[in-house]
């Protein structure tokens, strides 16, 4: 299940061979007769032939073809197969005239990134946890030569291939790997986005030295974070779950943040922006029914979590490799 005009050929430096061994190996895996790997394949399989005719990445609505691209009865096996892809993290997208109200509503967090974001045209990009590839078609619209998305989780990967199978942008390419996967790729990167991620590592400092060897010298780092508040270069260190999430270890203060990029090697670091959370930014929808923002905040309290720690920030911060 390789990608079509394979990226590899940009990246001389890139460890070609274990990453086409690796490529050979989640191949084998994907093509099984489990359930877990069917459940998404067969789908995916049955709609990947569909074409559309027009694309819009301009907007906050990743917008892939029309209504009147396909058959009412291709439209109602889409619907079936884009439903099946459920719970949606992020978007929003149209497919076909099918409107998918994602739980984030992640345009708002590209327009942050907007007044910082660097020349993508004819760039080599990472974006770490790419997810369903949201941020990969908003990159899109830049032309850049290739955008390469990480993402360990299959549920993701078909997502995302049913989704670029209708738009057939062949600068978009995804590998099913992690953030630890990056030393494959030694100084080939131009731009990397590390977005809801990095609290999520055990060894973050030790995760950001791994990105800045994969980048270019002079390459674009942007991190985004879920942070806690306070100007004292600190993190906290949840006992159990954070906000009911459990696998998140070091959740920093924006200024810890910058000092673990500092360690790292990156140079001009900028806090660009920060906020806090709500439910207009996340929350449960039809295409997203578990439970979400709200359900992570005490009720009594909107500052702490439900473990009573303090309620998630969003940071963002940009460094030079």
């Amino acid at each position: 299940m390789a990608e079509q005009n394979d990226y590899l050929q940009l990246l001389p430096s890139a460890n070609h061979e274990t990453i086409l061994a690796l490529r050979k190996e989640n191949s084998r895996k994907l093509s099984s007769r489990k359930k877990g790997f069917l459940a998404y394949r067969l789908p995916f399989e049955s709609v990947r032939h569909l074409r559309a005719t027009s694309l819009d990445l301009t907007g906050d609505v990743v917008r892939i073809g029309g209504p009147e691209d396909i058959t009412e009865e291709e439209h109602q096996r889409v619907l079936q197969v884009l439903r099946g892809f459920m719970p949606w993290r992020k978007g929003p997208f149209q497919v076909f005239g099918i409107d998918i109200d994602a739980e984030w509503r992640s345009n708002r967090k590209w327009d942050r990134l907007l007044p910082v974001l660097p020349d993508l045209h004819g760039k080599i990009i990472a974006d770490i946890g790419c997810n369903n590839g949201y941020y990969m078609f908003r990159m899109a619209h830049y032309q850049p030569a290739a955008v390469i998305g990480f993402e360990p989780y299959h549920h993701h990967y078909f997502t995302f291939r049913t989704l670029n199978s209708f738009a057939g942008l062949g600068s978009l390419h995804l590998e099913l790997m992690g953030v630890e996967h990056l030393p494959l790729y030694p100084r080939c990167f131009d731009v990397v986005f590390l977005m809801g991620i990095i609290y999520h590592r055990i060894s973050p400092v030790e995760m950001l030295k791994d990105v800045w060897q994969s980048m270019k010298p002079g390459g674009t780092l942007i991190v985004e974070s879920q942070a806690i508040p306070g100007d004292e270069p600190v993190a906290l260190f949840p006992e159990e779950r954070y906000a009911k999430v459990p696998g998140t270890y070091f959740v920093p203060t924006a200024v810890c943040l910058r000092n673990w990029m500092l360690r790292a090697g990156f140079r001009e670091v900028e806090i660009f922006h920060s906020h806090a959370m709500s439910n207009e930014e996340q929350r449960s929808t039809e295409w997203m029914v578990f439970e979400s923002y709200d359900d992570f905040i005490d009720p009594g309290n909107p500052a702490l979590t439900v473990e009573g720690y303090p309620a998630p920030l969003r940071v963002f911060v940009k460094g030079l490799a």
